[in-house]
């Protein structure tokens, strides 16, 4: 289905359709949809679950129906780790060092809670006593 180009005073050419352009008389294709991702196009099949599940998860977890969420989530993390395995095998890898610093985030804040309470109930007391 090719047309004659017609030109304007610019001699840029014009469009005849989604994905296609004329240029100085010659077609140049283009495409501005269909984007490749690193590691490969995931099927148009993979794409829908995804979607769905994050959705139905979304809406699962906003509605507190937290164990339909998890499951959903745990259908879309499933799709994903089967389209990328080597992804999923270097964070399987990295996980103990990201609880590690986790617990260590989590050390740290009992600690600073506990400074808290210790300085408000000296606080307390003293007011107390002066009563």
């Amino acid at each position: 289905m090719e047309a004659e180009c017609e030109y304007g005073s610019d001699n840029a050419g014009w469009r005849t359709g989604i994905g296609e352009m004329w240029v100085n008389g010659e077609r140049a294709r283009y495409n501005r949809v269909k984007k490749k991702f690193r590691g490969g196009n995931m099927d148009g099949w993979k794409k829908a679950v995804m979607a769905a599940s994050v959705t139905a998860a979304t809406i699962l977890f906003l509605k507190k129906r937290y164990a339909g969420g998890v499951l959903a989530g745990g259908v879309a993390l499933a799709v994903l780790a089967a389209e990328y395995p080597e992804k999923f095998e270097q964070v399987r890898e990295s996980l103990p060092s990201y609880f590690d610093r986790g617990m260590q985030v989590m050390e740290m804040a009992a600690r600073a809670g506990k400074r808290i309470t210790d300085a408000a109930g000296q606080s307390a007391m003293d007011a107390w006593e002066e009563i």
